[in-house]
């Protein structure tokens, strides 16, 4: 299948026009002028306090990634005009969805100078981003995040939830199985690539993860200069029986300095294709020589590690979100993946850019496959005056408890009432929406929303391994 190319997409005139008449200009980057793109690029590194790009990292990081789309926003007036004041780059990826995957317009680099916050930037950027994903015909963004109360007010939805673990090696002990096959070492250059083979082997496997590319390998085994102390990184595979790669383990040992034996082993990433990898590779790093504790992060919330020690009160599991999703075309995107059961149900979604918003009718066949269609507005309960941009914090939340309540003659009163924040976190079955009408977030009748919540579930949580 050919994807959008991303780069194609023109800036959005709508935030264009806001951004001009503020005098900042909002434009695309010509990544084919290497100093334009670097200039881009010290700007996205200010904004995530990295140092300046210098010395050997020019090269490296002068080379624009293929496919992506990269934006600045620029100020003529100051003594640095030629780097933006604020960036954002997207390009389109394979998002992995039960029963298959969908195009999603992946969003990253989002970055606004300390000298220019406050003036509307982000939000024309990230507003001008979905209207241009929209537009170009994709049916959901997604994107991680570092400040999680910025972008629920543009529509998106903690929709991936993963782990870190904290193992005390000498409490939890092993108890895993004896595996055939072996565990070695790998040069660091081998490292990525098994990385990269065994990630994208199974990653469509669960939903939430999107395809990665080579440079991201790269910096997990420590070869970019962006890595700090890259050469610490150490590597280790496991291989059946057959001799087949089924499992890869990037980590580092960070030493204790008061008590040599209380070393950490800090695990960077940690993908296996099956039971026996994961057995051998968390084995390798529980039963390591000098280490007392064993950290891991962007783990899934269903990490075979919590049945693989022997006293799991050693092995400390916090849970946190990482996956942030934002549905644009509320049929396809619903219409794309499979579900578990069989359900009927009418959604009354309210959307802050007006993209989605509308009533909607969800019936789901036992085969798991659905159909989405738009309920007129003359008999979609509070369709007509449903929210229109919300205020930042309440996007997609706000007159939940009120929607549907106009009593219009003839109207069909919706079963659900949510915004498109609520129903984009729900959209893999990562955040229950019987928690969701628990906390208030949506409205609606308890056994619609169950009878949802257990369609949308898959049989494993889905699960993003990478940060984009």
């Amino acid at each position: 299948m050919t994807r959008l190319n991303a780069p194609s997409v023109p800036a959005d005139p709508t935030s264009k026009e806001r951004l001009a008449a503020r005098g900042l200009d909002y434009r695309t980057v010509d990544t084919a002028d290497r100093d334009a793109f670097l200039n881009a690029m010290q700007a996205v590194t200010r904004g995530f306090l990295g140092p300046e790009i210098t010395g050997a990292a020019v090269a490296e990081e002068s080379e624009p990634t293929d496919g992506r789309r990269y934006l600045g926003i620029f100020d003529a007036g100051l003594a640095q005009p030629q780097v933006p004041v604020a960036t954002i780059d997207s390009w389109v990826t394979p998002l992995s969805v039960p029963g298959g995957d969908l195009d999603m317009w992946a969003i990253s680099g989002v970055t606004v100078a300390g000298t220019h916050r406050g003036r509307g930037i982000a939000r024309a950027m990230l507003e001008g981003e979905l209207r241009a994903a929209a537009g170009a015909g994709l049916a959901i963004a997604g994107l991680t995040v570092t400040e999680t109360t910025l972008y629920g007010r543009y529509g998106f939805g903690a929709a991936v939830p993963m782990s870190t673990w904290t193992i005390d090696t000498r409490r939890a002990g092993w108890a895993g199985p004896e595996v055939d096959g072996r565990v070695e070492f790998v040069s660091r250059e081998q490292l990525a690539t098994d990385l990269g083979d065994v990630h994208e082997r199974v990653r469509t496997r669960r939903g939430g993860e999107i395809a990665a590319w080579p440079r991201r390998w790269r910096q997990a085994a420590g070869l970019s200069t962006s890595v700090k102390d890259g050469d610490h990184v150490r590597g280790v595979r496991y291989v059946d029986a057959d001799g087949e790669v089924r499992g890869a383990l990037a980590y580092r040992v960070i030493e204790n300095e008061r008590e040599f034996t209380q070393s950490r082993l800090n695990i960077g990433v940690l993908v296996t294709e099956n039971p026996d990898a994961a057995a051998a590779l968390w084995g390798y790093a529980v039963q390591h020589a000098l280490v007392a504790e064993v950290t891991a992060s962007l783990r899934p919330i269903d990490d075979p590690v919590r049945w693989l020690v022997r006293d799991e009160r050693g092995a400390v599991q916090t849970i946190r979100d990482h996956g942030w999703l934002r549905i644009l075309d509320l049929p396809r995107a619903l219409e794309s993946r499979s579900y578990a059961t069989a359900a009927d149900v009418t959604l009354e979604v309210t959307d802050p850019l007006g993209l989605t918003s509308g009533t909607w009718r969800v019936r789901i066949a036992p085969d798991g496959g659905a159909e989405v269609t738009r309920l007129p507005a003359a008999v979609a309960v509070g369709a007509a005056g449903a929210s229109g941009a919300a205020g930042a914090g309440d996007a997609g939340t706000s007159g939940a408890g009120d929607a549907g309540a106009s009593g219009a003659p003839g109207a069909i009163a919706a079963d659900i009432r949510l915004g498109i924040a609520e129903l984009s976190a729900a959209y893999l079955g990562g955040t229950p929406l019987t928690g969701l009408l628990a906390s208030g977030r949506i409205a609606g009748e308890p056994a619609a929303v169950a009878a949802l919540d257990a369609a949308l579930r898959p049989a494993q949580p889905p699960t993003l391994s990478i940060w984009y």
